[in-house]
């Protein structure tokens, strides 16, 4: 019998792309999502990817009641992928409260699921915000965390310090993600990033601008202390990211962790400015942005980068592909919902 995973927030954008990574290797997928933030023809999306169509259940996971009928339902869970949470830092600033409370609560009684039903196993999406604006570059797991910057950040620190808290009560396994700037879509262009309502991240703002679904891109700050005066973050391929939820699944499965919870970094290794990252998306769509410079958003970090060093010896996982890759495979996504809809 396959082993049976839940993926929280499934039908996400780094969760659906997790979800196929899953299926491509023969694990029984539960989705679990409230669709807050993202559309069910995902899961026939996935289905068309994979051939293999994943249980979905909808649910509100800040309920208590609901989510320990989930796991009633879905009692014989070898896994838990955490992806489940609202993540604009913007909005999370306008918006504390709805943030604590949706992104705090939903991991409390999955927890509380999880230590009923004895299931461990437990990987968490984490973020690199947990490192505040760093003091030294690039980052490491051992770097300090600096106080958070946006709720959504705090969120992120508080969550790991929970999982953290209760693993050492339970003898529960995690492993911590803190994941850089994922973006881009699969190759099939069947999935990608399609937040409902406005975008917040850089990418699909660029995309939206260039198939003529917004006037112009808004560029946030160009007075920080970077080579051209905008944000630097590293930027990931989400089926790069993708790929390692299942490294570190099987890490747990097998019993091959070193401590109960465990922390990894995962990004590229460089770092690149909203500039570069607009350049290259002119260099490889030949499409010119219309964008323009304005004041910085509340929240923002200045720059940070990766090391990965940790994740690529201990995981045995590294990141593929290329920036190139990243913003073409976010602009044949852009595409294909444009003939789709």
């Amino acid at each position: 019998m396959n082993k049976k995973i839940l993926v929280t927030g499934g039908t996400g954008y780094i969760g659906s792309h997790t979800v196929v990574e899953l299926l491509n290797k023969n694990y029984d997928v539960v989705i679990a999502d409230n669709l807050s933030n993202s559309y069910q023809s995902v899961v026939d999306a996935i289905e068309k990817i994979t051939g293999v169509k994943p249980v979905f259940e909808k649910t509100e996971l800040t309920d208590q009641e609901q989510t320990q009928k989930l796991f009633e339902k879905h009692s014989d869970l070898a896994g838990i992928i955490h992806f489940a949470a609202l993540k604009a830092v913007g909005e999370s600033v306008e918006k504390p409260l709805d943030y604590y409370h949706n992104n705090l609560s939903s991991l409390i009684n999955i927890l509380r699921g999880a230590l009923k039903h004895n299931i461990s196993n437990f990987v968490f999406s984490s973020s690199c915000t947990v490192y505040g604006q760093p003091d030294v570059l690039p980052v490491k797991e051992t770097s300090p965390i600096q106080p958070a910057l946006s709720p959504y950040g705090n969120t992120k620190q508080i969550g790991e310090e929970i999982i953290t808290d209760f693993a050492a009560a339970n003898h529960f396994k995690a492993i911590l993600l803190r994941y850089f700037n994922p973006i881009g879509a699969h190759p099939s262009a069947l999935i990608g990033e399609l937040p409902l309502g406005a975008p917040n991240n850089l990418v699909p703002l660029i995309t939206q601008t260039a198939i003529g679904k917004r006037p112009l891109l808004k560029v946030f700050g160009t007075d920080y202390n970077t080579p051209d005066g905008t944000c630097i973050r590293d930027y990931i391929h989400v089926v790069d990211l993708a790929k390692a939820h299942i490294i570190a699944l099987e890490r747990m499965l097998e019993n091959r962790q070193k401590m109960n919870v465990e922390v990894f970094n995962l990004g590229t290794g460089n770092g690149f400015s909203v500039l570069e990252v607009i350049n290259a998306f002119e260099k490889n769509t030949g499409i010119k942005l219309n964008y323009v410079n304005t004041s910085r958003r509340p929240g923002d970090i200045e720059k940070i980068w990766a090391d990965t060093t940790y994740a690529n010896t201990e995981l045995g996982w590294k990141a593929e592909e290329s920036l190139d890759e990243m913003v073409l495979s976010a602009w044949r996504w852009e595409c294909h919902l444009k003939e789709s809809f």
